[in-house]
């Protein structure tokens, strides 16, 4: 089930009158109300009548859901609160009777802050049915003291309310609250102009792969700049307006990504991902253990840098699943630093040509991610898991037999690892990420299994988490 908020109106005449009517292509069948405010009497009564001349009478309801803003003080100018509740699918073949779509309603209604007792003089407010799968809600929002409620946060709100509604109807599609894990979403331009550009991806997407690459194999910022001009990314640093030698910022822009008048298009790394502006980055770097300055690199370094990972990513599973509970500062950092070690094994296997591989850690990326971009201080697991993304970026790319068996020996290890990180989430009720941790192991184990190679043609398809130029049209919030 999801809830849709329309666009908010000053006209209830003309909601209701769409409401009750025939609907743009018949579709609106047997109209009739199914709940109402506490207070507002028998729905019968409030059910508007049919003229002689077949169409709905609804002069009388819009008349009381209108009177509390004719008697309020300073109203606002768009007034009416229309909401859709519409079952998924697969719920579809369901038969809900009107009692139950009135009982869903009322609950959402509550949480959100709409429906109130009649001890409480809150807002009026109806919902109708005019279809087997949805129900329509009218609401004014000006409360029967004459204040207003504004509805702020009424999308979101209503995410959070539909999915407890569907856990207590025990319907099948639930879609969770939002936690603002994702990435940044492209604008439609960006998509409409890579399309037009015969990009594969826009310059957003492409960007936040090339630095969280960066991210991955680098120690420090000085470090991370370097490894973002060495991969063909243009750095724009921003300097405090009191301290010329202080670096505040950063911006990262594509060679070819240009405006129309030939500058370049860059953006800053919060425009990328909520976690990746500077001085959260420097707060998941910390301290870094030394490195190896020039390790040598052969064959046998790769083996043994494989299996000293794939230990470290044994022991991080174990953490996780021992400290889940008590230490969850600690868990946070452990899971950050695996997808660093997870981004670097994808290009040590696969390069610059994206296959199956690639799409594990942008997933994982949000699995791993702490809630509205918080970042948490390096732990001395998560120091260890990040000594060893840098060792396999500067081991190289993969070339042998046998560094390709200790390769997917460590992504057999990855996959256990997030299957733990699932279980965290899911224990967490962060299940979007629970559900980005079961996709980032499912696609490891096709890897890890021999089902899919580990390198294909460039043009890959993007998991269905992130905007593609091809679907990648922004789904509205229904506002």
């Amino acid at each position: 089930m999801i809830t849709r908020v329309h666009r908010r109106g000053s006209r209830v005449g003309g909601l209701l009158r769409y409401l009750w009517g025939p609907g743009k292509a018949e579709e609106h069948a047997n109209p009739h109300l199914v709940a109402a405010w506490d207070g507002a009497g028998s729905l019968a009564d409030l059910e508007p009548n049919v003229t002689a001349r077949g169409k709905r009478d609804i002069r009388a309801l819009t008349a009381l859901l209108e009177q509390p803003v004719r008697a309020g003080y300073r109203p606002p100018n768009k007034f009416v609160w229309h909401a859709s509740m519409r079952l998924a699918p697969e719920d579809r073949h369901r038969t809900i009777s009107d009692s139950t779509w009135a009982g869903m309603a009322v609950q959402m209604l509550t949480e959100v802050g709409v429906a109130t007792t009649a001890a409480d003089p809150g807002l009026r407010w109806i919902a109708m049915r005019h279809a087997d799968d949805h129900v329509h809600i009218v609401a004014t929002l000006v409360r029967e003291d004459g204040r207003t409620n504004w509805m702020r946060n009424d999308y979101p709100r209503c995410v959070k309310a539909t999915y407890h509604v569907a856990r207590r109807y025990n319907l099948h599609r639930r879609i969770p609250p939002a936690d603002r894990t994702a990435h940044r979403r492209p604008h439609p331009v960006e998509v409409s102009k890579a399309r037009r550009t015969g990009r594969a991806q826009t310059p957003r997407d492409e960007l936040r792969r090339r630095v969280r690459r960066a991210v991955a194999a680098a120690g420090s910022e000085e470090e991370f700049f370097t490894l973002l001009r060495e991969a063909g990314v243009l750095v724009r640093l921003r300097r405090s307006s009191t301290n010329a030698q202080q670096i505040t910022g950063y911006a990262v822009a594509l060679p070819g990504a240009r405006t129309a008048g030939g500058q370049p298009v860059y953006f800053g790394g919060g425009r990328l991902a909520p976690d990746m502006t500077l001085p959260k980055l420097r707060l998941r770097w910390g301290t870094p253990p030394p490195q190896p300055a020039a390790p040598s690199v052969g064959r046998s370094e790769r083996v043994e840098a494989m299996r000293q990972a794939a230990k470290v990513a044994t022991a991080a599973a174990d953490d996780i699943r021992r400290a889940a509970r008590t230490e969850p500062g600690r868990v946070q950092a452990t899971a950050v630093a695996a997808a660093d070690l997870l981004t670097s094994l994808a290009y040590a296997m696969e390069g610059d040509r994206r296959g199956p591989l690639h799409r594990a850690p942008e997933v994982f990326d949000r699995a791993a991610r702490d809630l509205y971009g918080r970042v948490r201080r390096p732990t001395g697991r998560g120091q260890e898991m990040r000594a060893m993304s840098r060792l396999v970026a500067l081991m190289g790319r993969i070339s042998g037999d046998d560094d390709a068996m200790a390769a997917l020996a460590l992504v057999t290890d990855l996959a256990r690892l997030a299957d733990t990180v699932e279980q965290l989430r899911t224990a967490q009720q962060r299940l979007h990420q629970a559900e980005a941790a079961r996709a980032a192991a499912d696609a490891l184990r096709l890897v890890a299994g021999g089902r899919q190679p580990a390198v294909t043609l460039p043009l890959t398809a993007v998991p269905a988490s992130e905007p593609t130029v091809g679907g990648g049209r922004r789904a509205g919030r229904g506002r």
